[in-house]
């Protein structure tokens, strides 16, 4: 078989290719990160690139503009390879390192700070007692009278410090303590791991390391993977990074990825994805702590049910077919190294516990956080990310939901959509001459939109009625920035002579039809989850929004537009990364541990998309705010 070469711009690398191979799969496997939203099926437009010199075999596409196939673009997933080639991956396209905004969440850096959130009228503080701990011993030397064994020795000596009734050790370790108990002096470090109720000695270090004991958290999203690197010896965060979740090159959402999941190779090739995530994470956060692998001991990671199957190379594939059962919903606490993930070769990976299919661990830590279980009042938690989670309830009942509004909020699947980076148009305001006004994330030339820039917009539009109640846009207006494009009509925000690409930057029918869809989705998930529980919608005194994307968002509008219920507005809080909250206290407290399992088992979840009225209930939200207008008194 003919093998070409493909040289891939900016990385500047080149990779062989076979005739006939799939470029987007060949990029894939060359582990340069891509964004592919559709997960190669060609109906996302995504995968862009610049052909730059070669001969290609390609489909047509309507994701392309005259002026982008007069560029050299074409689609990736649609390429097959019959040429030497030159390509070029441009910006829209890249999947980068040190994209993601991670939101506005206080990043704590004393014990005496480790609470939940602002938003509770009472702060609650965890015991600090980590998942992992090390521990100086300075042991008696054995002795005619005192002839425990070596092991018993450590055992003993711990118990001075704590009340452990279960300890355990592994051969490995064991096979080492002889002779390095006594090439130490007896002045040994034990670290101690508190695995599923029984405390293991992971491993002894010679002298006094107990200061050098460093753990993980971990919020893996569908989108984005966000880590903190905490000194697991007085809780303070020494660094926080955030990146796209190379999954996505391989679908958008969870079902797309349980579908590959389910493939030849498939769930290999997602674990792998998300293992070089976390590791990539955490080599960056530690060259920059200055500190080694090694003293990392434990990680505690935050996810959906399917990331977390995901992560643990577990088949997600009932997840998705009726009655939607996983496989596993309490993980025991394992090795991390049983998934790639690189510290210390011993060293423990928990993963937060998941309530259903739907529900996982993220959500689990959310409510962890913002101390909903622990309230009297009525409280509801949304996390609005690619999965919209949903938890209503106080410190006595939990109720969870989960409702897919896809990726559009994250600004996939829109034509001119982007994440929260650099270049994103993240808030919009449009005169009475149609005239737009913007801000840009980083105070550059505009790219795209972001998800929050979209729901502001969407507001603006419904204002300056150039869209109705239906989101269809007026072309009666006497304004050049509204016109048809191949039968699609669309609304231009920025011209191309003010975007850092030289095109125009614009929305058209059928992203905010696709927006609608998202918002109706969220919406009627919290409505039918309070009319099955037979609660007025006024009666709910907290709304906390978790996620980067809730942090960006302006309340007024989103409630103009209908995504959030027309409430007193100091009813809502924004808690940030309250998944990634969630998984620091969990690393950092047993207490904080065992509160967490109580929340996970104490939760009821029902379906969403079985649930009797609910597809009524998304119908009457397919409308700006809504269908029924008595909803929102103060838009009407």
């Amino acid at each position: 078989m003919k093998t070409y070469k493909v040289k891939v711009y900016p990385e500047n690398i080149e990779v062989i290719a076979k005739e006939g191979e799939n470029l987007l799969e060949l990029i894939r496997k060359s582990n340069i990160p891509i964004n592919s939203v559709c997960g190669g099926e060609g109906v996302c437009g995504k995968c862009k690139v610049i052909v730059k010199s070669g001969k290609i075999d390609t489909e047509s596409t309507t994701h392309l503009g005259r002026s982008e196939i007069q560029k050299g673009y074409v689609l990736a997933c649609l390429v097959n390879i019959s040429s030497d080639l030159e390509i070029e991956i441009p910006l829209e396209s890249r999947l980068e390192e040190g994209q993601i905004l991670l939101g506005n969440e206080k990043l704590y850096s004393k014990v005496s700070d480790f609470v939940r959130t602002e938003s509770l009228e009472k702060k609650s503080i965890f015991k600090l007692f980590p998942l992992t701990i090390k521990l100086f011993l300075n042991l008696p030397y054995p002795s005619i009278k005192d002839n425990k064994s070596d092991l018993e020795r450590i055992y003993r000596e711990i118990r001075r410090y704590y009340d452990f009734p279960i300890m355990q050790t592994g051969l490995s370790v064991i096979k080492q303590i002889g002779n390095l108990l006594r090439e130490a002096d007896w002045k040994v470090t034990v670290t101690l791991g508190m695995r599923n109720k029984t405390t293991e000695v992971i491993q002894l270090e010679k002298g006094d390391t107990s200061c050098n004991n460093f753990g993980v958290c971990v919020d893996i999203g569908t989108t984005t993977v966000v880590a903190e690197l905490v000194n697991l010896n007085n809780g303070e965060i020494l660094g926080v990074k955030g990146s796209y979740n190379k999954q996505i090159s391989y679908g958008s959402d969870v079902i797309s990825r349980i579908v590959y999941a389910t493939e030849k190779k498939g769930l290999d090739d997602l674990r792998n994805a998300i293992a070089e995530n976390i590791n990539a994470l955490i080599n960056s956060l530690a060259i920059e702590s200055n500190i080694k692998l090694n003293d990392i001991t434990s990680i505690v990671c935050a996810g959906n049910t399917t990331m977390t199957h995901l992560l643990l190379g577990i088949d997600p594939g009932y997840i998705r077919k009726e009655p939607y059962i996983p496989t596993v919903s309490f993980v025991p606490v394992i090795r991390a190294a049983e998934v790639g993930i690189k510290i210390n070769p011993r060293g423990l990976l928990a993963t937060l516990p998941s309530v259903a299919s739907y529900v996982g661990g993220d959500i689990v830590g959310g409510v962890l956080a913002s101390g909903i279980a622990e309230s009297e009042d009525l409280s509801i938690l949304i996390d609005m990310g690619t999965n919209g989670e949903i938890v209503l309830g106080n410190k006595d009942w939990l109720c969870s939901s989960a409702c897919s509004a896809g990726p559009a909020f994250e600004g996939s699947g829109i034509k001119c959509g982007m994440r929260a980076r650099n270049g994103a148009i993240e808030a919009t305001s449009i005169d009475k001459n149609f005239e737009v006004k913007y801000s840009v994330i980083g105070n550059t030339k505009p790219h795209g939109i972001c998800g929050s820039g979209l729901i502001d917009l969407l507001g603006e539009l419904l204002k300056s009625k150039v869209i109705d109640r239906r989101g269809r846009i007026n072309d009666n207006l006497s304004t050049d920035r509204i016109r048809d494009n191949r039968g699609c009509k669309e609304f231009v925000v920025v011209w191309g002579k003010d975007t850092d690409t030289g095109d125009d930057i614009v929305i058209t029918e059928d992203d905010i039809t696709n927006l609608i869809r998202a918002k109706a989705a969220i919406f009627a998930g919290t409505l039918i989850m309070l009319k099955k529980l037979d609660i007025p919608i006024d009666e709910v005194k907290h709304y906390y929004i978790a996620g980067a994307f809730g942090s960006h968002l302006d309340i007024e509008k989103a409630i103009f537009f209908g995504l959030l219920p027309d409430l007193p507005r100091n009813r809502f809080k924004f808690i940030g990364n309250s998944s990634l909250t969630g998984a620091r206290q969990y690393l950092l407290s047993e207490e904080a541990r065992d509160k967490c399992e109580s929340i996970a088992k104490k939760m009821t979840s029902f379906e969403l998309s079985v649930e009797p009225g609910y597809m009524e209930e998304y119908i009457s939200a397919l409308f700006l705010p809504h269908t029924d207008l008595e909803l929102f008194p103060s838009v009407k």
